[in-house]
């Protein structure tokens, strides 16, 4: 069977539906009742959890296909994460280590300081997933 290439575009709908999300929020801030911006925060934070699970799983094809097939077989997130740096996929080893607990915590535990926690990541990893997908497109 055929292996696909990398679509790299549904990285780039992912980031720009944060974008949006983000967009959002930040626009409805002036009016927004304490309702609406929970729920535009939780938008922001689930669109996070989606852009960050294609994000680092698609540097894993990558490494896979252009390094070696089974490259992070028995290494932990944080050495994966090395290892991307190592191969010039990412520039902050730190940076996507804790966009990695931050989505994490999204799955164990919810409060609104877990919450604002998150957001606040999610707003962090914009920037880092652009920057991630200029490169990536400048490699391809």
């Amino acid at each position: 069977m055929e292996e696909k290439p990398l679509d790299i575009e549904i990285l780039k709908d992912a980031v720009n539906a944060l974008g949006n999300a983000i967009d959002e929020y930040s626009e409805s801030l002036p009016d927004a009742t304490v309702r609406r911006r929970d729920v535009l925060r939780s938008g922001v934070i689930q669109n996070f959890e989606v852009a960050y699970e294609l994000y680092w799983k698609f540097m894993k094809k990558w490494l896979e296909i252009n390094v070696e097939p089974n490259i992070i077989m028995g290494n932990t997130r944080r050495d994966f994460y090395r290892i991307a740096w190592e191969n010039g996929l990412i520039s902050d080893v730190k940076a996507w280590w804790a966009f990695h607990e931050a989505r994490n915590r999204t799955l164990h535990t919810y409060s609104a300081m877990t919450a604002e926690y998150i957001f606040n990541k999610a707003i962090e990893f914009l920037p880092a997933a652009k920057k991630y997908t200029v490169d990536l497109e400048n490699r391809i």
